[in-house]
């Protein structure tokens, strides 16, 4: 329980997070009474320049990264971490931190069972950590939030457990590399759009703010006989929220700017930090050009602590049907068709969208229903042409998703995803303790089957590294329509109690599960997990 009760109404819960005031008994039951509410956790960040209007910019597509080297059944790449300056909204300059020199980083195409090996070379001003978000991966190559790569430069680091009034924790366990460091992922896995990030340990937020995040494909034959839209057809999407001060720069309210010494970020934003400026793949508010046929696009919430709910709206202001055909870890069994679909931080969604009956010359706005203001517009989709439409949306999609039985789960476990105290501050606690490397939480076997069952007070989309999951249920019920599907992220909104299934395999090691605020997690929300 939180030693601090702070008067919060219910506008500020959806509004704010509420900050730390939700944790007594009474609180808990009214948060739960709004758990049908729209998702909204966290403080608004405003700009402190002119923003430019909406629909203008074009969207960019992330480059595709070649190779530098095939030879022996292993796809090698190179990437480097690296300061750069942007171009983000119009004339405006605006220092980045990325990998290989934009933002967001370039895309890595994998296939299904052939390993990818990438080099990565940090030449940032600190330690950085990388992990493949969805990817099953070795616990060596999963970047564990101590297991650094140090700038050239860096001379010390505490490990992290940097919390006001919370000791530097030391961990045994970490493996560091000064500059450089491979990362081995075998892509043993079903075709789907992963995405990698920054992970280190207190300060993930704001490093993924400042630009380090990219997405990671993997395909297989299985997806492209399907038929489905595919090149100029196939566009992936990554939203994000940011904010910028007077200088063009990305405003983030850390409380150690140069991210090395205080982790955190000021109160007003402990509940997760939203920008006032709606990004995709690097443009604010962008508008692409489509002819009038079926499109495949693969969204990612890479923002902080945005959630959003899209809706593709028509000039006439008619509602285009969003055909969902695979969650964060692939493709669905069947297809499931939305009006307006929820969308967590770290959540991805492959949906099929038909412009079809879009006139030429109309548009069509993809709208997020939880914003307000200038936060209400995502981008827009213009029908430029007339074209030929070969794809189609089969009735099956895949046959190869795992049929886990709750009866054959060999344990059930509880986690309650709360805020509470931590040192002398306030922080975000997993089982009512805050993040510690050198402390097993929880060991599984390798190949056990459990089902666990997470609690939150607010909004909390809790990622399992290592293994994917299905859904049992929510509040006691069934799964929403959106939970279909093989997830490895799971939004808990307010007060809400959902139960998840998987299977422990692939790899044995220490990996982690947290909630993907970025916020939440720098802020003690992590907890490890060793496979055994």
């Amino acid at each position: 329980m939180s030693e601090r009760q702070l008067p919060v109404s219910r506008r500020q819960v959806l509004a704010l997070g509420g900050a730390f005031g939700l944790l007594t008994a009474g609180a808990l039951a009214s948060s739960a009474a709004l758990a049908h509410r729209p998702a909204g956790t966290g403080g608004l960040l405003r700009s402190a320049v002119p923003l430019p209007p909406a629909f203008r910019v074009p969207l960019p597509r992330p480059r595709v990264l070649a190779p530098v080297s095939t030879a022996g059944g292993v796809d090698r790449y190179e990437i480097t971490q690296r300061e750069t300056v942007g171009e983000i909204l119009p004339g405006v300059r605006t220092p980045l931190w990325t990998y290989g020199g934009s933002f967001p980083g370039p895309t890595v195409e994998a296939r299904r069972g052939r390993p990818t090996v990438v080099t990565h070379r940090n030449e940032l001003p600190v330690p950085t950590v990388v992990h493949l978000h969805g990817g099953r991966t070795p616990a060596e190559s999963d970047g564990y939030p101590t297991d650094l790569v140090l700038p050239g430069s860096w001379s010390e680091h505490r490990h992290g457990g940097g919390m006001p009034g919370m000791p530097g924790m030391a961990d045994p366990r970490a493996v560091q590399s000064r500059v450089v460091r491979e990362y081995t992922f075998p892509n043993e896995q079903r075709a789907t759009m992963l995405w990698y990030h920054d992970h280190r340990m207190d300060y993930t937020a704001p490093a993924i703010w400042r630009g380090l995040a990219g997405l990671h494909l993997v395909r297989d034959d299985s997806e492209r006989a399907l038929e489905l839209p595919d090149g100029e057809r196939e566009v992936p999407l990554v939203i994000t929220d940011r904010a910028f001060a007077a200088d063009g720069s990305l405003a983030y309210p850390s409380l150690d700017p140069a991210l090395r010494d205080r982790p955190g970020v000021q109160e007003p934003y402990a509940a997760g930090v939203l920008g006032d400026v709606i990004l995709v793949n690097g443009a604010p508010w962008p508008v692409h050009e489509v002819a009038a046929v079926r499109h495949r696009l693969r969204l990612l919430n890479a923002s902080n602590a945005r959630h959003y709910e899209i809706e593709a709206v028509d000039q006439d202001g008619r509602t285009l049907d969003l055909v969902q055909i695979g969650a964060d870890q692939g493709l669905l069994a069947a297809p499931v068709t939305h009006r307006r679909l929820p969308l967590a931080p770290a959540e991805r969604y492959d949906l099929l969208v038909d412009f079809g009956a879009v006139k030429t010359g109309g548009t069509v706005r993809l709208l997020n229903r939880l914003g307000s203001g200038r936060t209400r517009e995502v981008m827009a989709f213009r029908v430029v042409r007339q074209e030929r439409d070969d794809s189609r949306v089969p009735a099956v999609l895949s046959t190869d998703l795992p049929q886990w039985r709750r009866e054959e789960a060999v344990r059930v476990r509880e986690f309650a995803f709360r805020a509470g105290r931590m040192g002398e501050g306030h922080g975000w606690l997993i089982g009512g303790r805050p993040f510690d490397p050198a402390r097993e939480d929880v060991s599984v076997r390798l190949g056990d089957l459990e089902v666990w069952r997470l609690i939150a007070d607010v909004h909390h989309p809790v990622h399992l590294h290592l293994v994917g999951f299905r859904i049992l249920s929510r509040g006691g019920r069934a799964p929403l329509p959106h939970d279909a599907g093989l997830k490895d992220t799971v939004s808990l909104r307010p007060g809400e109690a959902a139960e998840i299934i998987t299977r422990f395999d692939g790899y044995r090691g220490r990996y982690l599960f947290h909630c993907h605020n970025a916020e939440h997690e720098d802020m003690g929300m992590m907890a490890n997990l060793e496979v055994r």
